[in-house]
């Protein structure tokens, strides 16, 4: 496939796009419309992640050398087809959280400059019972991609030990996330001890290689195994979103079988992801929803 070409028209997906050659990425000279064109390729497979969950945004009104925002909360500003939902903040303030659950919804976010989408681990109906747990493996500098595959296959091999079945995404940025879903039961304050505990316990035996703090003093020449993810409120990126880095890059869904072909986070750029999209006759992710398993 040819790269993406220049479009006249700003009506994508039956939503009206306004500004459509506005350059959003200036070292790729990717625009506006190209931008929405791509959502609205992909947009099936990334509702699949986000759809009826509380999601934060990153919008670049002046494309991602400019100003950006990191909003959560939903404004009728968004979009008629860009939902809110009321969830109490750990102020117990309640607060309209944004949700989709259409392509629509979809474009109508990328009308409004919106970037990256980054989805909860709870659904908008259920948002205080998470169904799925993240580890982000973010790496320090110097460390070999060769060991960021071994530490996601170490992670994935320690969650089949508790029975647990987990997937792997590229992040378009410098790590990996490991994900394993779950049926909804477990507090978020258990799926985040969970977490820490495995987390914990890989740290342990291999305190040379891996890092389970924040402190940015702990992660010289390591792997931070990222669980903080797992608590309400937070969120990490969807499988197939644009990220706000120069080349356009996306953060991809992979098969375990592909990990290896690998060399950075960000080897999925907007074009080649469109091929990707154009060649994929099962997403990589399929089975993830069909799985009932149960947390320990």
């Amino acid at each position: 496939m040819k790269r993406i070409s220049r479009v006249s028209d700003t009506t994508i997906a039956g939503i009206n796009i306004t500004h459509p050659e506005r350059i959003v990425y200036p070292d790729a000279e990717i625009t506006k419309a190209e931008v929405a064109h791509y959502y609205a390729a992909i947009a099936e497979r990334i509702l699949a992640d986000v759809a009826r969950r509380p999601l934060s945004i990153v919008r670049c009104p002046d494309g991602i050398g400019g100003e950006r925002f990191f909003q959560r909360h939903h404004t009728r500003a968004l979009g008629a087809h860009v939902h809110a939902v009321t969830i109490a903040e750990k102020s117990g303030e309640a607060m309209p959280y944004l949700y989709i659950d259409d392509e629509r919804g979809l474009l109508e976010l990328i009308q409004m400059d919106t970037i990256e989408l980054h989805a909860w681990g709870a659904t908008a109906a259920a948002p205080d019972h998470p169904d799925r747990m993240i580890f982000d493996l973010d790496p320090a500098p110097g460390i070999a991609w060769e060991a960021m595959i071994a530490g996601a296959h170490q992670i994935r091999s320690r969650l089949r030990g508790a029975g647990l079945e987990s997937f792997v995404r590229l992040t378009g940025g410098k790590g990996l996330h490991v994900v394993a879903p779950f049926d909804p039961g477990p507090s978020w304050d258990e799926v985040s001890a969970f977490c820490q505990s495995l987390a914990t316990a890989l740290v342990t035996e291999q305190p040379e290689s891996y890092v389970a703090t924040a402190s940015k003093a702990h992660r010289v020449d390591r792997i931070f195994i990222d669980w903080l993810r797992n608590t309400r409120g937070a969120t990490s990126v969807a499988n197939w979103s644009l990220r706000a880095h120069p080349g356009a890059p996306t953060a991809m869904p992979l098969r375990w079988e592909e990990l290896a072909a690998t060399s950075t986070g960000c080897d999925y750029s907007l074009i080649a992801a469109l091929r990707r999209a154009e060649r994929l006759a099962v997403d990589p992710w399929a089975p993830f929803a069909k799985l009932h398993q149960v947390v320990p």
